[in-house]
């Protein structure tokens, strides 16, 4: 198969392995320490949780990052990447000892959100890292390829470690703690991963690549400005299209995630621990639908072309989702969840594709942290529209078809601009 083909070829080069290894590690400890945080918040015996708890804790952790995102950005193309990686998870084995001490201290709320909010903002950081850095392992040939394996591999590995989660949560230890210490862990050994690597290898190309702080923030506003600019230049439009539809269809992705969260907490099953368990299937089912994205993808893209598979996607999720959502039934929920991950990371694998191909290396590091900014903003936004939609028990007919409208509107509009885009080359 070409597919197993070129995959072979790429897992060759030994600095891709490298960054693949990092990401691996951080993403698996991201997938721990998620699932730590939503046993503790969500399917805690004692807590009554509404989706209006949920989308408060989203905006908590979310919304303060996406304020100072682009910032961070900005200095990401400033500073030696491979250092970033290095600091950033060492910050967050720091960070996640703390949550887990205050997990268990009985402090008040805003404290606890507080720590967590410090181990996103880091996280975001670092994956804009992990993206800006990826072309500078692989060439410009492998790129599609390396886009699939890459941000898949870590959504897996972030999936096998909220499954290794549930499986500690479920059979080891009750302690949501207990979870936390274990991502520290594997926070550690991804920096430890990282100093394999050389530390120029990951860029940026900048003759001085560590500025004092206040000069880099000062210059923040300029840069920013500047990156603006360079995206929505002509030859980037496509850039900015699929960024916008990536955002909308993020919005859905985050809607769809509160709507399952409170179907499994109170709906679909008698306890918490069994609406933990199927959660934890569920997920597993949506990282088997990432795999299989990885799969598709770099075929579907090379035929169609990354935007026009954006298209397919969107289409897809517009007609699938209410098929399967509105029975409101455990196994439609489960095979959607399947469907959901396969269409929202083909739609990613392809959109990362565009915004790397089109963007020059110096900017990268400032897009895509605006990139997790968009994400970011979509999925609180999303949170609070569920909030405003859901009852209860997250039975809401209103919210699977508001979704399947956005999946709608993302295709016919993006179809459309594909065909303008395609006209004019």
């Amino acid at each position: 198969m070409p597919v197993v083909r070129d995959l072979c070829v790429l897992l060759r080069l030994r600095n891709f392995r490298r960054l693949l290894a990092v990401r691996l590690l951080s993403q698996g400890a991201d997938g721990v320490y998620q699932i730590a945080l939503a046993t503790y918040v969500v399917f805690s015996p004692e807590k009554q949780t509404s989706a209006a708890a949920i989308a408060s804790a989203m905006a908590v952790l979310l919304l303060p990052y996406s304020l100072v995102g682009p910032f961070a950005g900005a200095l990401l193309d400033r500073w030696r990447r491979r250092q970033v990686l290095v600091y950033g998870n060492l910050l967050r084995v720091l960070l996640a000892a703390v949550t887990a001490v205050l997990m268990v201290s009985h402090v008040p709320a805003w404290l606890f959100y507080a720590s967590a909010l410090c181990v996103t903002a880091v996280n975001r950081f670092v994956l804009a890292g992990l993206s800006a850095a990826l072309p500078r392992v692989v060439g410009t040939e492998r790129l599609v390829m390396a886009n699939s394996v890459s941000p898949t591999a870590g959504t897996l590995a972030a999936t096998a470690g909220g499954g290794l989660a549930f499986a500690m949560r479920l059979t080891v230890s009750e302690s949501d703690a207990a979870m936390v210490l274990l991502s520290g862990v594997l926070y550690l050994c991804a920096a430890l991963a990282t100093l394999s690597m050389a530390p120029d290898l990951l860029g940026p190309d900048r003759a001085s690549t560590q500025p004092r702080l206040g000069t880099a923030l000062v210059g923040t506003t300029r840069d920013l400005l500047a990156a603006v600019r360079h995206l929505a230049a002509p030859p980037r439009r496509e850039a900015v299209w699929a960024l916008a539809a990536m955002t909308l269809m993020r919005f859905c992705y985050g809607a769809l995630l509160v709507l399952l969260l409170m179907l499994c907490r109170y709906a679909l099953s008698s306890s918490p621990d069994a609406g933990l368990r199927l959660l934890g299937l569920a997920l597993g089912l949506s990282g088997a639908g990432f795999f299989a994205a990885a799969v598709v993808t770099p075929w579907a893209a090379g035929r169609l072309g990354p935007g026009r598979w954006i298209v397919v996607c969107a289409a897809a999720a517009a007609v699938l989702e209410p098929a399967l959502g509105l029975p409101f039934a455990t196994v439609p929920l489960l095979i959607a969840a399947f469907v959901l991950g396969l269409i929202t990371q083909g739609a990613k694998i392809a959109t990362d594709t565009i915004v790397q191909s089109t963007v020059d290396d110096g900017f990268r590091g400032r897009i895509f942290s605006v990139y997790d900014v968009l994400f970011n903003v979509a999925f609180v936004a999303a949170a609070g529209v569920a909030a405003l939609i859901l009852p209860p028990d997250g039975r809401s007919t209103t919210l699977v078809v508001t979704v399947a409208v956005v999946y709608a509107t993302v295709a016919a509009a993006m179809a459309r601009f594909e065909q303008q885009y395609a006209s004019h080359q």
